[in-house]
């Protein structure tokens, strides 16, 4: 037997095992407890990166894990295929995005496989096959049939590199997620899915999902945003347009005696019938298109507003008039497009007021008493009592909003309603590689949905990207089609499908892969809720908020009996890695260093090097390492150890060489003990109770996913057993051992157990057990304090009486030494815990 653990050979033989054996294929009727475990798949872009192999190697943990418990595990992986990025190489390589994106499928299985990672392979997938996306294309027409998808011209981000439309969360700093290109707001005619019908319910839903992060379920209730508040009209001084009044929504109408102006979009009706007329309105109304529609970017920019000539009247006295600004902070497809500034009480208000010389009134304060003291050097934003408002004068903020709300509705000028800061879903993507959306535009019947029996719409292989823009469009007969309603000539929609429809029911697809449907009821409740979803928490108000309306929309249509598609969710930390300038300011990978003393420099020049932050690994800082050497050289285990050991699953880890060689050395340090051959008679009672003590502990933090904590344990376990004398507990503790440390490092234990003579697999062994009466300790340790200091700590059996105790403390010879003869005036005894003597 070698003494030394060969684990690329290793690596190979039991992959091969496991394949041959189909030791990790779901089987849908075995009556074993069923368990999902799925991680989120990931973008196939050419190669797996350590953030990759650090997320696959958590859920294979718990995936083996449950099988060794006995559970009939899913386990699949697949590919998020469709996207801007393979665009992007079709026109930079001169490739079709199809033959890039399945040439880094083929190169991303082959190293996902080299992980040893349990995965059902018989379920793989990717999303760019039309054998999935013609299933997305049926549901997306349930969907449209059911009334729940629809088409209206909205406001959009788009991006002018990507020439395509991105959602408000793809907008970064007001640049395009992708292209990094400054986005523009333009109207255009948009597909949405009517995910703002479900608000009411993911937000409730939240409520059951205990095994969410908190930080999750937060981000998913402030992105949906429920609001409870008044609507209302001002009426306009003269009309404008044709339009006699402005709505507006508010959460706190009790500040409405504090209102200095209001504000409407640069895209509401007014301000277009005034930038009709007037130059300078439509330069402005302009200028405001250049900017995107997401939030975050409009908190963030420098606040703007038109000065118009429209006035509005205050709704709670005729001769009280406020001036309209169209400003860019407003958004049509936000609320009403229009509302109201209170400058003393929002500091958005507080700044435009400022900056445009308009009044800051107080209207709340902490007491009726300080009433008459002026705002500040910025909006006072917190509740308290209604000041300089009139009737609501003295009334608390919780009371003034309720009073003012019934006198609106009394007097019939406004009405209490409630609001959410979530939008409808707008799915429509000018590009070519995505999911064709299943219409076809006539101009007699409409919008009208492709026939069931023409589906999949296949995506047109003869394309060309030398021009900007969606090859679809200008495809010569590929959109050229007849109206199934009437016959005549149409046009097929061009527009395809957000990515995130492909990803928001892909989990169900895994469950079941029927060819005649998206999958079959029955067998994907046999497996749904995914039992634990493992990703990033960068898809909190992305993927996770579609994946749970998609779940609950087919629930409405009657196609799944469930509301949740996870039950857990666990957000991992980042891998991260030191990052490395040259002097010239260009990035340089962790391959073209070295350190040289206390310094860096660049190996192939010997340059000094300024090395800079810790970052996630990314393309961009060149910061990545490439897994296969590091596979080559120190073998699957050593990488998935150090991946599960160096830090809390949840907090970033960050790369080291000096970690990973460390894991390694373990690996050979488990290899040594399994091997070492070693035999004995008889009971080693202390190393017994630590194997036991260790079997409940491993088992207990891989399920509250505290990998690092049962790394923790099998090194403490391993030094136990090191220093142990042969005997029967030693032989049994170390084939344990390779039990608990398969889950993690499963090359390793399938070639220790085979070492030790068995027949079977570990992926097919149970896991071991422990006896609870061992997890108890039998002996205590006593603090024993002579006038309140600490002067001996003594071991004792658990539950001694106190006289015992009292006897045992007294016999102490540091304790005598202490008394120097003297009789104790009183012994003070915690059982199990303190002796105090009083001397």
């Amino acid at each position: 037997m070698s003494s030394r653990f060969d684990a690329s050979a290793a690596d190979r033989r039991w992959q091969e095992r496991w394949a041959e054996a189909r030791s990790f294929s779901a089987d849908s009727n075995s009556d074993k407890p069923k368990t999902y475990v799925l991680e989120m798949f990931p973008y196939p872009s050419g190669r797996i990166h350590m953030g990759h192999v650090r997320n696959y190697t958590m859920g294979d943990v718990i995936a083996r894990y449950r099988r060794m418990q006995g559970h009939e595990v899913l386990h699949p992986m697949g590919w998020d295929a469709f996207g801007m990025p393979a665009e992007n190489a079709a026109m930079e390589r001169k490739v079709h995005p199809g033959e890039w994106t399945w040439a880094n499928i083929r190169t991303m299985r082959d190293q996902l496989k080299r992980m040893g990672f349990a995965l059902d392979w018989e379920r793989e997938f990717a999303t760019c096959d039309p054998a999935y996306y013609g299933h997305e294309q049926a549901l997306f027409l349930d969907l449209f049939e059911a009334g729940l998808v629809y088409r209206k011209e909205s406001e959009v981000n788009w991006d002018p590199v990507d020439m395509t439309v991105l959602a408000n969360e793809q907008v970064i700093d007001g640049c395009g997620w992708r292209s990094g290109a400054p986005v523009e707001r333009r109207k255009l005619a948009q597909w949405f899915l009517k995910i703002t019908d479900f608000a009411d319910e993911l937000l409730e839903g939240l409520k059951d999902l205990d095994d969410w992060p908190d930080k999750v379920r937060l981000m998913q209730e402030n992105w949906i945003g429920k609001s409870k508040g008044l609507d209302f009209r001002f009426r306009l001084a003269e009309p404008v347009g044709g339009i006699a009044d402005v709505e507006v929504f508010t959460t706190r109408p009790d500040t409405i005696f504090g209102a200095s102006f209001v504000a409407i979009a640069a895209g509401h009706p007014i301000a277009e019938a005034i930038a009709a007329s007037d130059p300078k309105a439509a330069e402005f109304v302009a200028e405001c298109q250049r900017g995107g529609t997401s939030l975050a970017e409009i908190e963030a920019q420098e606040k703007k507003g038109y000065p118009t000539s429209v006035e509005v009247v205050h709704p709670l006295d005729p001769e009280w008039r406020l001036p309209v600004y169209i400003a860019n902070f407003v958004l049509m497809d936000y609320g009403t497009g229009a509302l109201f500034g209170v400058p003393g009480h929002d500091q958005r208000d507080y700044e435009f007021a400022s900056k445009y010389g308009l009044p800051i009134k107080r209207v709340v304060a902490a007491s009726s008493e300080v009433g008459s003291e002026p705002i500040g050097s910025e909006a006072e934003t917190a509740p308290g009592v209604a000041v300089n408002s009139s009737f609501l004068d003295g009334l608390t903020t919780g009371q003034a909003i309720a009073e003012m709300i019934r006198r609106a509705e009394t007097a019939g000028w406004g009405q209490g309603t409630v609001q959410y800061r979530l939008r409808d879903w707008g799915v429509s993507r000018q590009r070519y590689w995505g999911t064709p959306i299943p219409i076809i535009h006539c101009e007699r019947c409409g919008a009208v949905a492709v026939p069931r029996d023409q589906l999949p719409v296949v995506l047109p292989d003869d394309v060309d990207f030398e021009k900007p823009g969606n090859p679809l469009d200008r495809h010569p007969t590929w959109k050229h089609v007849d109206c199934p309603g009437c016959g005549g000539k149409a046009t097929r929609e061009t527009d395809t499908l957000d990515t995130f429809v492909d990803s928001s029911w892909y989990f169900m697809r895994f469950a079941s892969q029927p060819a005649d449907k998206p999958f079959d009821r029955a067998e994907v409740e046999k497996w749904l809720p995914v039992a634990q979803y493992i990703g990033g928490v960068e898809h909190a108000i992305l993927h996770l908020l579609y994946a749970r309306f998609w779940t609950r929309a087919l629930k409405k249509l009657g196609r799944l009996d469930m509301d949740e598609p996870f039950k857990g969710l666990f957000t991992q930390g980042m891998v991260t890695h030191e990052t490395y300038r040259a002097g010239d300011g260009s990035w340089l990978s962790p391959d073209e260093v070295r350190k040289d003393g206390d310094d860096w420099v660049h190996i192939e020049s010997g340059e000094p090097v300024l090395p800079g932050r810790v970052e996630k690994m990314s393309k961009s800082r060149r910061n990545t390492v490439d897994p296969e050497p590091i596979l080559a050289k120190y073998g699957a285990d050593a990488v998935r150890w150090f991946m599960l050991s160096d830090s809390p699953p949840e907090r970033d880890l960050e790369w080291s060489e000096g970690g990973i060689e460390g894991a390694s050395r373990f690996v050979q340090r488990l290899w040594r003990l399994a091997t070492s051959g070693s035999a004995g008679q008889g009971e080693d009672e202390a190393l017994k109770r630590k194997l036991h003590r260790t079997v409940a502990a491993v088992g207990e933090a891989i399920e509250g996913l505290q990998f690092n904590k049962a790394i923790a344990q099998l090194y403490e376990l391993t030094t136990a057993i090191e220093k142990a004398k042969p005997s029967e507990t030693r032989a049994e503790a170390v084939r344990t051992l390779i039990l608990l440390a398969a889950p993690a490092a499963p090359h390793l234990a399938e070639e220790a157990w085979a070492a030790l003579g068995e027949k079977t697999m570990v992926a097919d062994a149970p896991w071991p057990s422990f006896d609870p009466a061992l997890l108890i300790d039998d002996q205590v340790t006593l603090a024993v304090q002579v006038n309140g200091k600490l002067r001996d700590t003594l071991n004792a059996p658990r539950g001694l009486d106190r006289a015992a105790t009292e006897a045992l403390a007294l016999a102490s010879d540091k304790v005598q030494r202490q008394l120097n003869g003297a009789s104790p005036r009183k012994v003070i005894v915690v059982p199990d815990r303190l002796v105090n003597i009083v001397a």
